[in-house]
C-alpha cells in the first residue's frame, strides 16, 4: 500500500513540476504570445471577450500577467459582444469591431480573410468569434501556416486551446466578427523593445 501511494503522489507531483515548467517556458520558436497564453486563463464561463482582450494587452506587456480586471468586471455578463469594446482605447490599444454583418451566403469571406491577413503580416494579432458547443467562443489568430489556415488560440478555464482550421470552421458558419486594434506609437516602440 505504502509503494502504491508512493507511485501515486510522485506521479501528481511529477505531472505538475511538468505543468507548471510548460505554462512558464516560451516556446522555441521565442513568440511571447505563447508565453502568454499559457500563463492566461479564462476564469468565467463567459468572460471570453475580455480575457481574448486581456491576452492582447499582456502581449504587449501593458499589463502583468496576473492582470484580470476586465473579467472581473464582466463576470458571466450574457449579454455581451465585441460591441462593448468597439472604439475603447485601453492602455494604449484601441479595438475595433469588423464584419458585422448577416452570417449568410452573402457575407464576404475572402475580404475577412484579406483582412486578417493584413493584420498578421503588420504584426498584429485578431481576435476571432468561432461556434463552440451552446454558442459561440472568442478565439485569437496569431499566425498564418505555409497553407494559408490561421492558427487560433483560446483559453477555457486554465485550458489552452487551439484551432488550426480557422478558415474552414469560419466557411461553416458563413462567416463571422472580427476585433482588431490599433496601438500608439508608445505601444508599438514598447512591443519591439520587450522582443
Amino acid at each position: 500500500m505504502k509503494k502504491i501511494l508512493f507511485n501515486l503522489v510522485m506521479l501528481i507531483f511529477t505531472s505538475v513540476i511538468f505543468h507548471a515548467n510548460a505554462q512558464t517556458q516560451e516556446n522555441d520558436n521565442g513568440d511571447f504570445f505563447d508565453t502568454v497564453v499559457n500563463n492566461h486563463h479564462q476564469i468565467f464561463q463567459m468572460s471570453c471577450i475580455p480575457s481574448a482582450v486581456e491576452m492582447v494587452l499582456k502581449y504587449y506587456n501593458l499589463v502583468d500577467f496576473d492582470f484580470y480586471d476586465l473579467q472581473n468586471e464582466w463576470q458571466n455578463k450574457t449579454d455581451g459582444s465585441f460591441r462593448d469594446f468597439d472604439n475603447k482605447k485601453l492602455y494604449g490599444i484601441t479595438f475595433s469591431q469588423k464584419f458585422v454583418l448577416p452570417r449568410d451566403e452573402n457575407f464576404p469571406i475572402d475580404s475577412l480573410f484579406q483582412t486578417v491577413e493584413n493584420e498578421l503580416k503588420s504584426g498584429r494579432k485578431v481576435i476571432i468569434s468561432l461556434p463552440a458547443d451552446a454558442g459561440w467562443h472568442m478565439f485569437i489568430i496569431c499566425q498564418q501556416t505555409p497553407d494559408g489556415e490561421f492558427v487560433s488560440y483560446s483559453k477555457l478555464g486554465d485550458h489552452t486551446l487551439i484551432l488550426r482550421n480557422t478558415k474552414e470552421i469560419v466557411k461553416k458558419s458563413n462567416g463571422t466578427e472580427i476585433m482588431t486594434y490599433s496601438t500608439s506609437p508608445e505601444v508599438h516602440s514598447f512591443r519591439t523593445s520587450a522582443d
